[in-house]
């Protein structure tokens, strides 16, 4: 039996706001079952969090971002500075369950497999809206319905909760710089168009979904509203026009041909047999949903079609990556 792999475990903060949250977060880190072989915190041009978190956290490596602001600058960040085999990320307003590390790394005993994303299971501050439909909680970073059961090849992971190969990342240029969150902008797919990335380059390498690997993503009450729901279904769609434009072939946007033609039927099936009233407001949302991000990719399509092709903003440095 192959042995285990080492781990490093990256968290990315960007605000003293959530404070609490990344305490939490780096807590539920440091008493896995299988405590990781390093834990780095990447401060996002925040100096008095730097400072705070390097005073206040024990047994955690913090840096600062070296690279452009922003979650994938961060990340990449993390990345370069990483020694563990695998590399896994959780959001800083996240909590792992106990077994997180095992399960990540009992799947990357596999040599095929070249990275791990796990279950994230909203944590609402608030109840949860009765309109909100499950399919869509990947607006607020969570697994969605629509997703594997059971352990099974996927095509992208969500970023709350992922992990791969070292070697993999680094061969790969690491994230994109010119996608993800700056702040609270609301936009995204870096780990998207990354996946696409590392399955062109090695077509053979799994890209393994987990559900049994858990986390919890706290959900504020901001993201339970309906203004939030659109802007952030809009934006979703203007990030993925540039994931399709930056990764070429049908692979890019097919797990969104069969979302929409599958499980937003079903979630239209679903809500109608539903008692009244929730089955029209969440109708509507679903209506609404899709409609947005729909909206959002045909503006994001027309923006990149008038554009310069843009070089790789990248990413990791060169010295990383293989000549």
């Amino acid at each position: 039996m192959n042995t285990a792999p080492s781990l490093s475990v990256i968290v990315c903060a960007y605000t003293l706001g959530r404070w609490e949250d990344i305490q939490a977060a780096i807590a539920s880190v440091q008493s896995q079952r299988r405590p990781p072989d390093e834990v780095l915190l990447v401060v996002d041009h925040c100096p008095a969090l730097h400072r705070l978190a390097t005073r206040m956290l024990h047994g955690v490596r913090v840096l600062p971002n070296q690279q452009h602001k922003g979650l994938s600058g961060a990340r990449n960040t993390g990345v370069e500075a990483a020694v563990g085999d695998v590399v896994a990320f959780l959001d800083d307003d996240a909590t792992a369950h106990p077994s997180w590390t095992v399960r990540l790394l009992a799947d990357h005993r596999d040599p095929r497999v070249a990275g791990v994303g796990g279950l994230v299971v909203p944590w609402w501050e608030t109840d949860r809206p009765p309109w909100f439909p499950p399919e869509f909680d990947w607006v607020v970073g969570c697994s969605y319905r629509g997703l594997p059961e059971e352990p099974a090849p996927i095509r992208n992971f969500i970023g709350a909760n992922m992990s791969f190969r070292r070697d993999v990342l680094r061969a790969a240029g690491g994230f994109r710089t010119d996608l993800g969150r700056v702040g609270t902008r609301p936009l995204g797919c870096e780990e998207t168009e990354l996946c696409l990335r590392i399955r062109s380059r090695r077509p053979d390498a799994v890209l393994l979904y987990d559900p049994s690997a858990a986390v919890r993503h706290r959900v504020p009450a901001a993201r339970a509203t309906w203004s939030y729901f659109r802007a952030r279904c809009y934006a979703e769609g203007l990030s993925k026009a540039l994931v399709a434009r930056y990764s070429e072939g049908a692979a890019a946007l097919s797990s969104e041909r069969s979302y929409l033609t599958s499980t937003i039927p079903r979630a239209y099936r679903e809500a109608l047999r539903r008692a009244r009233p929730a089955p029209a407001r969440t109708v509507l949302a679903l209506t609404l949903g899709v409609g947005a991000t729909v909206a959002g990719y045909a503006v994001g399509s027309v923006r990149t079609r008038s554009s310069t092709p843009a070089e790789p903003a990248h990413r990791l440095p060169a010295r990383e990556r293989p000549a």
